[in-house]
């Protein structure tokens, strides 16, 4: 892929966001990608792909988001040792 492909495609990707996603869902999402950028890129290509496979019927709202979020992200198990 050259960088102007990339760039449209990036350029593609964000107008979709802005389609699919509500305000609050929009906002979750840039603070997502500035703690873990990786994981909001993943985020976004899942999406991305949903949407243009026909299988998103309505807008992703901030709740709907999370959901997703918690299957993209394992949950951590905390260990506390004690001496």
């Amino acid at each position: 892929m050259t960088d102007g492909e990339f760039a449209e495609f990036e350029v593609m990707k964000k107008e979709i966001m802005r389609k699919i996603l509500t305000r609050e869902a929009l906002e979750r999402l840039g603070r997502v990608k500035l703690a873990n950028p990786l994981l909001a890129n993943q985020l976004e290509t899942y999406l991305f792909q949903v949407q243009q496979s026909g299988q998103l019927k309505e807008t992703i709202d901030d709740q709907k988001l999370k959901q997703i979020l918690s299957v993209l992200v394992p949950k951590r198990k905390t260990k506390i040792r004690r001496r």
